[in-house]
């Protein structure tokens, strides 16, 4: 049995146990749902006409955005050189042209999908336009198209479907996730990064080409964007072990829920007016253990967020 023919039955006989499995799997509880949407609500009334201040945090979080995308695919600059980079500053001469490149082009991607999202739409001619933006003076080979004959690829121990599926998978999980209304927005979400990224559609650059698809996603439903960090890899990798093992959906939704928070938390906080300080100094200031507060934070029962790593609040 050649080893395409093979692989594609595996795939089949994954595809169709996580079809089955996922259906006993909960999504996000309806609590969180509750507090999700009143938060989004809050915002939709403080951001009337405060587009430049948005502007402005958007502008800010860029390279932190960036920065911690890369860090997931193993990148070796740190955030500080990640600033200097998009500020055309000088950086150290041990910084590889390579990470200079992916750096620079995937902050034109993101302020490509800001700048554009009225007017785009999920489709191929997106995503193969900013695969080739991300590998531009990279790996022309392969930039700006998806996986061909022969071209393989592995994920730890996962093999990725032959090339000769992807675009008829691929245009299947674009269906899925456009054509399912009742969903809970973050559901389908999480489940087409999920698909995705186990599709791994290119040769390199799936990971930050499907991170940017999922604040596209976020974007058009009014949403601000995340940031996915590096510090929380090891839970964001086990998203997507669980569901290619048995479907399970459930952690990627609550990633993806608990980040949209804190973005919405912090947003919240600036459009109102808050003083916003340490959750340590917070800590202190109402006598608490600081512990308890992070503790909090990471579950986003507070209104606290991160500025550089630092978790803060608005007071």
């Amino acid at each position: 049995m050649n080893s395409t023919r093979f692989a594609s039955q595996i795939h089949a006989i994954l595809t169709k146990k996580r079809e089955y499995c996922i259906l006993s799997y909960m999504a996000i509880t309806n609590p969180l749902k509750t507090r999700l949407e009143n938060l989004k609500r809050t915002y939709d009334k403080q951001k009337v006409d405060k587009d430049s201040l948005l502007q402005i945090l958007d502008e800010a979080e860029l390279p932190e955005s960036v920065y911690n995308s890369n860090a997931i695919e193993n990148s070796t600059l740190t955030l500080r050189e990640t600033e200097k980079i998009l500020l055309e500053l000088e950086v150290g001469k041990e910084v590889s042209l390579r990470e200079v490149f992916e750096t620079k082009n995937l902050a034109k991607i993101i302020e490509y999908e800001r700048a554009k999202i009225k007017e785009i739409e999920l489709d191929f001619t997106l995503l193969l336009f900013l695969h080739k933006i991300l590998l531009n003076n990279i790996n022309e080979k392969i930039a700006g198209r998806f996986r061909e004959k022969g071209e393989f690829v592995r994920i730890g121990s996962f093999v990725a479907i032959p090339p000769e599926h992807i675009e008829n998978e691929l245009q299947k999980a674009i269906i899925s996730y456009s054509g399912n209304l009742t969903g809970f927005f973050i559901d389908k979400i999480a489940k087409f990064h999920l698909d995705f990224e186990t599709l791994h559609p290119f040769n390199d650059g799936n990971g930050r080409i499907g991170r940017v698809i999922v604040n596209f996603q976020l974007a058009k439903l009014g949403f601000p964007h995340i940031i996915i960090r590096d510090k929380e890899k090891k839970d964001y990798y086990t998203a997507f072990d669980e569901y290619r093992a048995d479907g399970n959906t459930k952690k990627m939704e609550r990633i993806i829920c608990l980040a949209v928070m804190e973005s919405l938390h912090k947003r919240i906080a600036y459009l109102e007016s808050k003083n916003i300080i340490k959750l340590a100094d917070y800590a202190n200031k109402i006598n608490k253990p600081a512990p308890v507060l992070y503790n909090r934070a990471k579950r986003q029962s507070i209104p606290a967020f991160r500025e550089k790593g630092i978790w803060k609040i608005g007071i």
